[in-house]
């Protein structure tokens, strides 16, 4: 491979070319997985019978939106659920996640949270962060949560002991975050939901599946969990979406939470789309495919950086259960110079140098590389940090697989250029 229009040091190139000889056959298997959930798009779009008069914008009330409804039928088939409720208006997946938690909790009951403590951004939904104003705790509803095993995965003892009789929901973040923490596969999320349905036959089983969308060719609610929630500028989203978020699982589950996004009594019958179903739309109908991309940037990354030493979780070869990559780098220098290199590879803000700086919400300073068509798309090519042992950057994203490869390869430059990779 030629590059006339970056600069790339012979050694980069070099290794690039053979790591993505040794990835051949992991691309392939990531290829064949991005097919199957394509096919299963589309059919979703047929089954719906989606054409151009969905895409109609609504105003006021937005009684009688056709597309808005087509919407949620297509997300449902395709995310396997008897049932989904796709708004632009949500404005994150915490957003989507806790209108969730409201639409389904009453005062009195109790959440269990068996991958230990979730999202910093759902703490203060929680009411475990904050002075827990509108939270579930001022609403009378307990939390409390299973912590992970040291290894980071979910300690099934644990869990089967906690959970009571009467437990209202069992509550499973998907992804690893932020954290090194092994993502979860949906065999594991089954798993624990046979567990909690044991316990307590009527217990809901909800996921955050924030980052998991389309990896594999099953989604949580088609194995065993009864609600999942995420956000249109991650994975379902395909990189087109320019906000929004989703909630899919049962039927008399996502009515409720319906209510608890309007009113009660109107539920989905109202809510205007203001233009914004094409984008929707075509988003999802992009999603498997650019989740497909940014799998493949992940282990290609990933690769590149252990062909020079550095510590990465999950390997290359590893399967994978969301699309978040981490890079040990060991240093300081080190972690700035690839969250940098990231940045020289964004098609937006690219000439832009980031720096770590002080964050509200975090004990020390952050360094995050994001040059995104919209602003904290996750499904673009990304990285950021806190600036502490093991100084590990978490890069996702990759619209397509030529420039998030490209963005690696320009990480991996920006480090040689200052000694950090021999």
């Amino acid at each position: 491979m030629v590059y006339p229009y970056f600069h790339i040091d012979p050694k980069i190139q070099d290794a690039s070319a053979a790591v993505m000889e040794r990835i051949a056959p992991r691309l392939r298997e990531i290829d064949k997985v991005t097919e199957y959930n394509q096919q299963k798009m589309l059919a979703a779009f047929q089954e719906a019978g989606v054409s151009e008069s969905h895409f109609v914008s609504s105003t006021g009330y937005g009684y009688g939106d056709r597309g808005r409804d087509a919407l949620d039928t297509v997300y449902a088939k395709a995310l396997g659920a008897q049932d989904a409720l796709v708004r632009h208006n949500f404005v994150s997946g915490t957003h989507a996640l806790t209108v969730a938690l409201f639409g389904v909790l009453r005062p009195g009951d109790a959440m269990l949270s068996v991958t230990g403590v979730p999202y910093d951004t759902l703490k203060g939904v929680l009411g475990i962060a904050g002075n827990g104003n509108g939270s579930l705790r001022e609403f009378g509803i307990h939390y409390q949560e299973v912590a992970l095993k040291a290894d980071g995965t979910p300690h099934y003892e644990e869990i089967e002991r906690a959970i009571r009789p009467d437990q209202k929901m069992v509550y499973i973040q998907r992804s690893r975050g932020y954290s090194l923490r092994p993502s979860l596969f949906v065999e594991d999320i089954e798993k624990i939901a046979a567990i909690a349905k044991q316990k307590a036959p009527d217990c809901i089983v909800m996921v955050d599946n924030c980052y998991g969308e389309f990896v594999q060719t099953q989604e949580p609610v088609s194995c065993g969990a009864d609600l999942m929630a995420g956000s249109l500028i991650k994975n379902p989203g395909g990189g087109i979406a320019p906000t929004g978020g989703y909630i899919a699982g049962r039927k008399d589950l996502i009515e409720s939470c319906a209510y608890r996004l309007t009113t009660p009594g109107t539920g989905r019958e109202i809510g205007a789309t203001l233009g914004n179903n094409r984008a929707l739309f075509l988003g999802a109908f992009h999603a498997p495919h650019v989740t497909g991309e940014a799998l493949k940037t992940a282990v290609f990354t990933a690769g590149l950086m252990q062909h020079f030493g550095y510590g990465v979780t999950p390997g290359w070869n590893e399967n994978r259960a969301d699309i978040i990559q981490a890079v040990l780098l060991e240093k300081e220098e080190a972690l700035i110079a690839f969250c940098q290199g990231i940045q020289k590879g964004a098609p937006v803000d690219s000439f832009v140098v980031p720096e770590p700086w002080d964050m509200p919400g975090y004990d020390c300073r952050v360094i995050m590389a994001a040059g995104a068509f919209t602003l904290g798309a996750s499904i673009e090519l990304s990285a950021d940090a806190p600036l502490r042992p093991p100084y590990a950057a978490w890069m996702q994203g990759g619209l397509n697989f030529d420039s998030g490869k490209l963005g690696a390869m320009l990480a991996a430059q920006s480090m040689l250029e200052r000694g950090l990779i021999k």
